[in-house]
């Protein structure tokens, strides 16, 4: 239920592994899409496995919510869950899909929760199911968090760290044990409430990491310590690893920003204040103030100023801008009168719906970074890896270059004649 990142994945996924799928959705644009051959959201190697497996039959796609329910042996509810002003999550949907599921039950249904919900959330979907069933039908409500990250999403339902699952009866834990068996991968298995815990658990450290790795940065650049030789020092401690202790502008995207506010939201509710959770949103946000003034610094005023943009998406391998550092940075320019060229390999579609032609969005790294004042590189794609300088230096207004995500050497930079400044990097 829903072919968002979460549900397309999965369900393609699960058919990868044999088993007969039909992804159901209430938006007919998409599912026409699908049928068509094509594919809504970027994600490598997506589009392929979707393909064969609809070739050999195992895989397809429906505005049908009832034929699809009747037809199941287990119903994944994947669908989304996003921010309301104060923070919480905003649940309509995973009750609507709760409710429809509920009308069309005849038979016995495991239904899991794949969307990322507060904890409790369990209890409201076997109530609502209940209260509109039809009949004594008998189902099973569990918890199955993902933990894809967008743009290696294959790689990780395919060959995860663990696979958690959240039941409450032996029938529930049996089939989601014989469904997860091909993967080989340990399976955590605990109630449903543990299960909601442990997603958001999971998400509000990793960002936590991220937050802290920014903060250091900022601390080295005051004191002349290179970030990269700091995080390498501590990353090499197995207690600690290097997984997310690259400094940045700060995480984005669907699941961080929105999961750290849900998960403070419902901590206070339960009468906990999670003050560290709100330290580490505050440190994000600072993070984007820090990039604003790097580029002030170099180019004074920004009024009438040209600012290459070089990545869009929050992160390389996606076309997601969803809570996006670059779009924030974007808009602020704009706010002070900067002009924005901008490229991304994937995300320039999704970007010009949201901003429309409020920017110049361009073919490739050399036309946005051409009469600019300032390079901002805001995600590490691997065009922004291999780079013809000299043929930069020739192009750009002035040779400014503001690397967000630490991407180049410095010294290198400064050599090619560039006024360059990094995230806690030193520039000798």
């Amino acid at each position: 239920m829903g072919t968002g990142y979460v549900g397309l994945v999965t369900g393609t996924c699960f058919a990868e592994l044999g088993n007969t799928v039909i992804c159901a959705d209430n938006d007919p644009k998409k599912i026409d899409i699908l049928n068509s051959g094509g594919i809504p959201i970027y994600e490598p190697g997506l589009e392929e496995l979707i393909k064969r497996n609809g070739d050999k039959g195992r895989l397809r796609f429906t505005v049908d919510v009832d034929e699809a329910v009747k037809a199941a042996d287990i119903i994944f509810i994947c669908v989304g869950t996003p921010s309301r002003e104060d923070g919480s999550a905003d649940l309509t949907a995973i009750e609507n899909v709760s409710r429809m599921i509920a009308e069309s039950l005849e038979s016995y249904k495991l239904i899991v929760e794949k969307s990322t919900v507060p904890v409790e959330t369990g209890e409201w979907v076997r109530t609502t199911v209940n209260n509109f069933k039809k009949g004594n039908v008998d189902f099973d409500v569990a918890s199955n968090p993902e933990f894809l990250r967008e743009g290696s999403a294959i790689e990780d339902f395919m060959s995860p760290d663990r696979v958690v699952i959240g039941v409450e009866s032996e029938r529930a834990e049996k089939l989601l044990k014989e469904l997860y068996e091909p993967l080989g991968s340990r399976i955590v298995v605990t109630n449903i409430k543990g299960a909601e815990i442990i997603k958001h658990a999971s998400n509000s450290f990793l960002a936590t990491k991220i937050s802290f790795i920014n903060a250091l940065s900022n601390i080295c650049e005051k004191t002349g310590a290179d970030i990269n030789a700091v995080a390498e020092g501590i990353g090499l401690d197995s207690r600690i690893n290097m997984h997310f202790l690259k400094a940045g502008a700060g995480f984005g995207g669907s699941c961080f920003p929105k999961d750290v506010k849900a998960f403070i939201h419902i901590s206070e509710k339960l009468g906990y204040p999670f003050g560290l959770l709100k330290e580490v949103e505050r440190i994000n946000e600072i993070q984007k103030d820090v990039v604003m003034k790097k580029i002030t610094d170099m180019l004074w005023n920004l009024p009438d100023k040209t600012v290459c943009v070089w990545g869009l998406s929050f992160k390389p391998n996606t076309d997601d801008i969803r809570s996006a550092p670059s779009i924030d940075i974007i808009n602020r320019l704009l706010k002070e009168g900067a002009r924005i060229k901008a490229f991304d390999p994937a995300a320039a579609g999704k970007t010009e719906e949201l901003l429309g032609d409020k920017i110049v969005y361009c073919d490739n790294v050399y036309e946005a970074a051409e009469d600019s004042d300032c390079i901002v590189l805001m995600t590490e794609w691997n065009e922004f890896k291999e780079i013809d300088w000299n043929r930069v230096k020739e192009i750009v207004r002035l040779p400014n270059m503001v690397d967000c995500r630490n991407v180049y050497d410095p010294a290198k930079m400064k050599k090619l004649g560039f006024n360059y400044t990094g995230m806690g990097r030193i520039v000798s």
